[in-house]
């Protein structure tokens, strides 16, 4: 049978994405999983972090990628949920144009994933500081997705959003439910949430989604894979069709 690759750029300083990768993979049969980096260090609103996320740095760490021929290139990064979803929504016809391959993004399959749940009030759980908290708010907003309730852990030091527990994630998540979201985001690929989501989207019948597995999904579903495998990460999420 042939082997579907999956290929992803992520931070350079994010600790969460590959093993959570291969985690979220490791009983499914047939996938090989392919990564490259991108330098990132911190995040903040000055013009030296922004600038990280330029195109020709992560169009190089795409190209590369192609050279082993993927079924799916993915950004693993979440840095158009604050810098404007349209951003990603070029990246991928630029990535599209130079490689040939299907491109799919973290910050378009989560957007993608609330628009099959059909909802509109959201809340956010992420590791960032009030400027990117509020244009991520303003973002969600323009795409008729209202953000009703949030946390954020004031951190600017990518890697450091590795080192957020999994029981600070976990009161964070169920703090926002409280509030009256239909759906949370853990949005970043380097909070480590994929663990978590599920557990408490049992506990509170509500979709908990984590970045990192819908990177996946949103692989899965651009290349035509069956999500209900992924079931056991995000129940409500993997069994819409």
């Amino acid at each position: 049978m042939a082997i579907t690759r999956i290929a992803m750029l992520t931070p350079s300083s994010n600790s969460v994405v590959e093993p959570w990768c291969y985690e979220i993979l490791k009983n499914i049969p047939n996938i090989s999983l392919h990564f490259n980096r991108v330098e990132v260090l911190r995040i903040d609103k000055d013009p030296l972090s922004l600038s990280q996320f330029q195109d020709k740095a992560m169009l190089k760490g795409f190209e590369l990628l192609s050279h082993v021929k993927p079924s799916i290139i993915g950004w693993n990064g979440t840095s158009a949920s604050w810098l404007g979803l349209d951003r990603d929504r070029n990246l991928i016809e630029e990535v599209q144009k130079m490689t040939g391959d299907k491109v799919i993004t973290s910050s378009l399959s989560i957007l993608k994933a609330l628009r099959l749940l059909k909802v509109n009030k959201i809340g956010l759980v992420t590791p960032y500081v009030s400027s990117i908290q509020e244009k991520i708010i303003k973002n969600y907003e323009s795409e008729k997705l209202s953000c009703v309730s949030e946390k954020h852990f004031s951190l600017t030091d990518n890697f450091s959003f590795s080192e957020v527990s999994e029981n600070q994630i976990s009161d964070a998540v169920e703090s926002v439910i409280t509030d009256g979201a239909q759906a949370v985001v853990i949005l970043c690929t380097n909070l480590a949430g994929a663990r978590i989501a599920p557990v408490l989207e049992k506990k509170h019948g509500v979709p908990v989604l984590d970045s990192v597995f819908l990177t996946v999904w949103g692989a899965f579903k651009a290349i035509n894979q069956n999500t209900k495998s992924l079931s056991q990460w995000a129940p409500i999420l993997s069994n819409i069709s």
